[in-house]
């Protein structure tokens, strides 16, 4: 799956098209994060060829499209060394869009406009209080990255194509919940909801074409503090 115009036309698209479920306050606290587009790959800066002003454009090897995913420092207090999406607290003042931008640059050095925003997808309430809108956001190619160590420890270009895995989603009954855990696996691992609910809806919206909800599904019991 390239990253392309065609694929940024239909993903633009779907999401002018789906009916985006809010959540009220409900007394939680509000957050953003961001499903950043890009490219699978992107190589280190080359050295300038004999005789050549200035430095030659960075090395790509895959324009495959990809999804930004970030794992959390392990020094931090909540949800330390997990999967997540770039993200976190919307301040007064700003809008869901707006926080997840500042927080792009904040955690992994990448800004980005506003007219790069595509859309959103369903606000998720999590159990560690918070109500959750995603924003879906296309980079384009992006040769460097910085994760900031406060927050980020790695950072992980992960293809649009594991996404649609014949074995994704995968669901566990809970017996803390009438619903089932979302999980998707990526990789040799798998990543668990709230960050997983997002994947998930990203997939059937915005690469299948399928209005397909996702606030019901459960989160592991170490997601909730």
């Amino acid at each position: 799956m390239q990253l392309s115009r065609a694929l940024h036309a239909r993903i633009h698209s779907a999401l002018q098209h789906f009916a985006v479920r809010a959540l009220d306050d409900g007394g939680h606290a509000r957050a953003a994060v961001a499903l950043v587009i890009c490219d699978e790959g992107a190589g280190a800066q080359l050295p300038p060829q004999s005789g050549a002003p200035g430095s030659a454009a960075p090395r790509h090897w895959s324009h495959e499209a990809a999804l930004l995913l970030t794992r959390r420092a392990l020094h931090l207090r909540n949800h330390a060394g997990q999967w997540a999406l770039p993200g976190g607290r919307i301040e007064a003042g700003e809008s869901p869009e707006q926080a997840a931008l500042r927080e792009v640059h904040e955690e992994i050095g990448l800004r980005l406009a506003s007219t790069q925003i595509l859309g959103c997808l369903d606000d998720y309430a999590t159990r560690s209080g918070f109500a959750i809108t995603p924003v879906v956001v296309w980079a384009g190619a992006v040769a460097q990255l910085q994760p900031n160590p406060d927050e980020v420890a790695s950072i992980h270009r992960i293809a649009l194509t594991e996404l649609l895995r014949s074995d994704s989603p995968m669901l566990d009954a809970s017996a803390h919940s009438p619903h089932p855990v979302l999980r998707m696996p990526i990789g040799n691992s798998w990543i668990a909801a709230p960050t997983a609910a997002f994947l998930y809806q990203f997939r059937e919206v915005c690469l299948c074409g399928r209005t397909t909800r996702v606030a019901h599904f459960d989160q592991p019991t170490f997601a909730w503090r």
